[in-house]
């Protein structure tokens, strides 16, 4: 057994994700971050024959996993394509508007960051990769290579929500010019010297590492571009189920959801005439956000971050 098929994933809010979206036996699904398969296998137990459900992820390794589900399960099929895109893939398939069920579990894999060839991880050294899809897009040590100082502050500061992001942009660029970063705790070190003060229980490193992958793999434009689609996606009484595991991820989720439960019009400039149907609430927020509960984030401190929001679609 390799490292990486050793490499385990918790799956979080497993139960209340499932039960969230209130499964019907022969509905039509979507897992669009399915990672190593835990929220899809539990919905395809709550399958009945006539029953799907499609996967989505970029992984390729994550891919590996669905594609042998599916080889045991004919009502699952994986794609290997982001969830930004399920309007395309639904579209080839004849789903648009047809979905009872949409969920996302948003963020990085344990698998992914535990395996140091990955490149996620500022504890394990390894290539400084980042890419979640390694064939596609720009790594993070080219990106880190030809990167302006301000370019990378502000992903540090945007994306990672690092107070001291000009300072570790700075310190970056001077040790560049002597030899190029390759390894992921060669700039976990230059990082870590930069940051002059260090949040207590926290890598100096975590905050600009965070930045950095999220800008790599344009996690909040994919997100912002996916929970469109899931809306769309949906035939009216569908759910959307969202687990995030930050605050720039969670936000956009409940202004999303918030945006149309309201109603349409508070987004519309003011003073324009519009009938009264632009008011009418297109979601219900279901419950109050869900978080993991003592015991799971005892057994998985990965978990004590997640947050759950749930929304069904009402026209």
């Amino acid at each position: 057994m390799n490292q990486t098929s050793s490499l385990r994933h918790i799956t979080v809010l497993l139960d209340e994700a499932v039960a969230a979206l209130a499964v019907r036996p022969e509905g039509r699904y979507v897992d669009g971050t399915f990672g190593r398969g835990g929220h899809s296998r539990a919905l395809l137990r709550q399958l009945g024959p006539g029953g799907c459900l499609l996967g989505f992820d970029k992984d390729p390794q994550a891919i590996a996993t669905g594609q042998a589900l599916a080889a045991e399960d004919g009502r699952f099929v994986v794609v290997q394509r982001s969830f930004a895109e399920l309007g395309d893939e639904l579209a080839q398939r004849g789903w648009s508007g047809t979905l009872n069920g949409v969920l996302l579990d948003l963020g990085v894999s344990s698998p992914q960051l535990d395996d140091p060839e990955r490149g996620f991880s500022f504890l394990n050294d390894g290539p400084l990769d980042m890419r979640m899809d390694p064939s596609r897009g720009v790594s993070a040590a080219q990106w880190i290579a030809s990167a302006s100082e301000d370019e990378i502050a502000r992903v540090f500061k945007e994306y990672g929500e690092e107070r001291f992001a000009k300072r570790m942009a700075r310190a970056v660029v001077q040790r560049r010019a002597e030899r190029p970063f390759e390894r992921t705790a060669d700039l976990a070190k230059v990082l870590t010297d930069a940051n002059p003060a260090w949040e207590k229980g926290k890598n100096p490193a975590t905050r600009a590492f965070q930045g950095l992958r999220i800008y790599i793999n344009n996690e909040l434009g994919d997100l912002e571009a996916g929970l469109q689609a899931a809306f769309d996606a949906l035939e009216v009484g569908g759910r959307l189920v969202v687990i995030s595991f930050h605050s720039l991820e969670d936000r956009i989720v409940k202004q999303f959801m918030r945006r149309y439960a309201k109603g349409e019009a508070d987004q519309l400039p003011r003073n324009l005439p519009v009938i009264a149907k632009v008011f009418e609430p297109r979601l219900k927020l279901i419950g109050k956000p869900q978080f993991a509960s003592e015991s799971e984030v005892k057994a998985n401190p990965r978990s004590r971050s997640a947050v759950m929001r749930v929304a069904e679609k009402l026209r």
